[in-house]
């Protein structure tokens, strides 16, 4: 009797992990498709960050071959063509901790650097695509709640009028807001605090703006999406796209939002992976799940980026790896 009912369980539990199996393949309309490689030598540290110009070139701003760019010599910004050939790189011994990145519709590309040490760190700042200093914000170093300091900013974006906002915070006891200035880098207004009520923060680890100049903010320890107007009025939350760490509008005002946190502590009952919806209902489209059969360890992305073509990057940090997924 023990037997039967032993071999009963076993049979049941392949035939939900088979019914699983399928389920996961019907929600993944996406394959991985093999792409980039860096020059001889050089090997690609932990990236967060990642974004696409309307060539399709794909840029990364990582961590210069570990998880820090303290002390390094390696250039932690670098270009790929559409192929996945390595173009060039840029931002030697600026940065100490690569965080957030945003390439906005003339092809500059803005960088967040997350960490401060040494008189660096603790900005936001704009490149032209061949590595020219266009605009730098905040202190060098310094950290702070002011209109021209921030404390450990994770990500940045541009709206459709070139207005700046940067998502000010990672969680512990730096910043909890979004910070807005006009397109030459003028303070404009900030708004939220530390906190779980509608616009409030708690680690704003991405920001993106559709096509209207909506913000979304993925209000990450709050394991949500969180929709502001252009002026940092509350519009509405969604949870439905788990735990958010990395977000992108493509220009069909799609919505991709990146979850590699969520697991049985953090956000329990949901599935790791990248999620794809609509701006205008918030409604999901598609998961393109995490890799591995452990959903509590799976390797998922950071950061997402999405090129013309509907092709999805991801940037993994503990991957240490860039994945390219092409619609099947």
């Amino acid at each position: 009797m023990m037997r039967y009912l032993f071999e009963t369980v076993v049979a049941f539990g392949v035939a939900i992990f088979a019914m699983s199996t399928a389920i996961y393949a019907q929600d993944n309309p996406y394959r991985e498709d093999g792409w980039a490689k860096l020059p001889d030598g050089r090997k690609l540290g932990q990236t967060s960050a990642i974004g696409i110009d309307s060539g399709g070139n794909v840029w990364l701003f990582e961590r210069c071959g570990a998880n820090s760019c303290v002390g390094s010599n390696v250039a932690p910004i670098i270009k790929f063509d559409s192929s996945g050939k390595y173009v060039t790189s840029f931002g030697t011994g600026l940065f100490v901790f690569p965080h957030g990145m945003h390439v906005d519709k003339d092809g500059n590309v803005w960088v967040a650097d997350g960490d401060g040490k040494d008189g660096k760190g603790h900005q936001v700042t704009k490149f032209s695509p061949d590595g020219n200093v266009l605009l730098a914000l905040g202190k060098p170093g310094v950290a702070g709640p002011g209109m021209d300091t921030f404390n450990r900013p994770s990500a940045v974006t541009t709206g459709p009028n070139g207005e700046i906002y940067v998502a000010d915070g990672h969680g512990g006891e730096s910043n909890a807001r979004i910070v807005k200035f006009s397109k030459d880098g003028k303070f404009i207004r900030a708004w939220g605090k530390k906190g779980s009520a509608p616009g409030e923060f708690d680690t704003p680890h991405a920001i993106a703006a559709d096509s209207k100049g909506r913000l979304f903010v993925g209000d990450r320890s709050n394991n949500r999406v969180q929709v502001f107007d252009s002026d940092g009025n509350f519009l509405e939350e969604w949870k439905q796209f788990g735990r958010p760490s990395g977000m992108f509008i493509d220009r069909n005002d799609n919505l991709y939002v990146a979850d590699n946190q969520s697991d049985g502590k953090n956000n329990p009952g949901v599935r790791r992976g990248i999620r794809i919806g609509s701006v205008n209902d918030g409604k999901i489209k598609a998961l393109i799940p995490g890799l591995g059969i452990n959903p509590e360890t799976q390797s998922v992305a950071e950061g997402v980026a999405v090129d013309a073509m509907g092709n999805v990057y991801g940037a993994e940090t503990n991957g240490m790896i860039i994945r390219k997924f092409v619609k099947k």
